[in-house]
């Protein structure tokens, strides 16, 4: 029985000698299509934490830029004219003392910020890294025991 051009062949997908050099491919394009789809779920996991990582250090700026100006605003006014009235002392030197310690204030807390700061997507770069591994294993001819 002949096949026309709808019907399949007769023979098994095994005996062709087309069909065996195909299957190796797709079988490469499978593991790399289920590698990358692992990789974009590991980044969609980590850029998450990212996510509320940075909305936590934007709330810490945010509380430090806020309390650094309330303080300048609150101390300026109030301990200026208490110490300027008791001390004698000029009131511009020592609105100039109160500035500089709060720019000292708002200098720690931003140190503080920039500590808090994680590096983003640890396991991402983990992965990547045994990938890169794994692919120059691939290259390496690979040395025969005879």
């Amino acid at each position: 029985m002949s096949a026309s051009p709808g019907m399949p062949s007769a023979t098994p997908p095994e005996a062709s000698p087309h069909r065996a050099q195909a299957s190796a491919p797709a079988g490469s394009i499978e593991a790399l299509s289920a590698l990358v789809g692992s990789r974009i779920a590991v980044i969609q996991l980590e850029s998450r934490v990212a996510t509320r990582q940075a909305g936590e250090l934007v709330a810490l700026i945010v509380t430090v830029a806020l309390a650094a100006f309330f303080a300048w605003a609150l101390l300026l006014a109030g301990a200026i004219a208490a110490l300027a009235a008791t001390s004698g002392w000029s009131w511009h030197w020592i609105a100039l003392a109160v500035a500089a310690v709060h720019v000292a204030a708002a200098a720690i807390g931003l140190q503080r910020a920039k500590s808090a700061a994680r590096p983003a997507f640890p396991i991402t770069r983990a992965e990547f890294n045994k990938d890169r591994e794994w692919l120059r294993t691939l290259k390496t001819p690979r040395k025969s025991n005879t």
